[in-house]
């Protein structure tokens, strides 16, 4: 049979959650930081957008499907019986700027599944949709909010200041991070300061880092590309211009009409509390113990990826979080306790600052 069927994931207890010392306060500080971004982006352009990840690269309509007749193990939430559901991708890249892509930060995208059965945790934004959000790395650069505080405040520093040496510093940044791969290693505080490398974002795998309930057990969420025309992206690298991102997206999805695009929807479970540990994101849960398997297929048709006018203006509507879930997948440990505190805020900051409350979808994503 199939390797899944030899894994056996560890079954949820409550006590697998704790609060790290100062957590609270940590929480706090992350939010009056984040926030504090929001509002010196949102004071200098008199526009409000999201505290991270603030910049769009692309939105994009497709649709999941649940694989047929999987195991028990997979078999679990959302993921329970096969079917099919609407999606909506937002491709995007940190930090709370609109900076230029030549100042090249961490990919990331976020799903939103439309119209998913089960009962939805408190905290969700009141619809019928799941949310994951992933980052183009398997592990969060912090364990938890305490250590997360001080990069936050350095970054906090630089927020729309010193526009032409982030370009600079970004480059020698790229440089560095390309010695140090040519060597097989990687430095996720490099990518995250500005020197993630200049790759296509169809060609990239993407991580949730943090873990969520799986049902009875827990996991973590990977979304990789399984099309030839995505896989032809991988390690590819595009211009370092200031939408370059946006730019691929649009000439792959709006002129390539033969494009397949499909990933899949994979799913790491928790078999070793040791070295598959929640409450520490830091730790990359190692695949040789217990590997990524597909869930679902994520299917996206020809389409425009990206309209300035239009696509920003359902930015501004439109939200993605973590704890927008059904309760079989709930966020677990301390970052995204904290992200459930902090992208809250930010949400309420971003729709008083524009006037322009957050809807649970756009109804042109429909």
């Amino acid at each position: 049979m199939t390797t899944d069927l030899l894994i056996k994931p560890i079954v949820y207890q409550e006590a697998f959650e704790y609060a790290e010392e100062d957590e609270a306060q940590s929480i706090a500080e992350l939010e009056k930081i984040f926030v504090g971004m929001a509002r010196i982006v949102a004071e200098k352009e008199s526009h409000a957008h999201r505290a991270v990840h603030a910049k769009g690269q692309g939105l994009l309509k497709g649709t999941l499907t649940i694989k047929d007749d999987l195991p028990p193990q997979l078999a679990q939430g959302i993921f329970a019986a096969s079917a099919s559901y609407d999606t909506i991708m937002r491709f995007s890249s940190p930090p709370a700027e609109q900076l230029p892509d030549s100042v090249s930060t961490p990919r990331a995208v976020a799903i939103k599944i439309k119209g998913v059965p089960g009962e939805k945790v408190p905290e969700s934004l009141g619809d019928d949709s799941q949310d994951f959000l992933m980052v183009n790395g398997p592990a969060f650069i912090r364990p938890g909010p305490k250590a997360f505080v001080k990069d936050s405040k350095l970054l906090a520093m630089t927020t729309e200041k010193m526009p032409r040496t982030k370009k600079v510093i970004s480059a020698v940044l790229r440089g560095t991070e390309a010695v140090i791969e040519a060597v097989g290693g990687e430095s996720a505080t490099l990518k995250g300061m500005g020197g993630e490398p200049m790759l296509h974002p169809l060609g990239e795998t993407y991580f949730t880092q943090v873990p969520f309930l799986f049902g009875t057990y827990m996991a973590k969420f990977s979304l990789v590309p399984i099309s030839a025309e995505l896989l032809a992206f991988e390690n590819q690298s595009i211009d370092a211009n200031d939408d370059a991102q946006r730019d691929s997206m649009n000439v792959f999805f709006g002129s390539n009409q033969n494009a397949s695009a499909q990933w899949e929807l994979r799913v790491q479970l928790c078999t070793d509390l040791e070295k598959m540990p929640i409450e520490d994101a830091s730790v990359e849960w190692p695949q040789d113990i217990s590997p990524y398997i597909a869930v679902a297929t994520l299917t996206v048709p020809t389409q425009v990826a990206w309209d300035d006018a239009i696509s920003s203006q359902i930015e501004d509507q439109i939200a993605f979080a973590p704890w927008n879930a059904v309760a079989a997948h709930r966020p677990l440990g301390a970052i995204n306790r904290a992200r459930k505190i902090v992208m809250s805020a930010s949400r309420e900051f971003r729709a008083s600052f524009n006037g322009c409350p957050v809807h649970k979808h756009d109804q042109r994503t429909k």
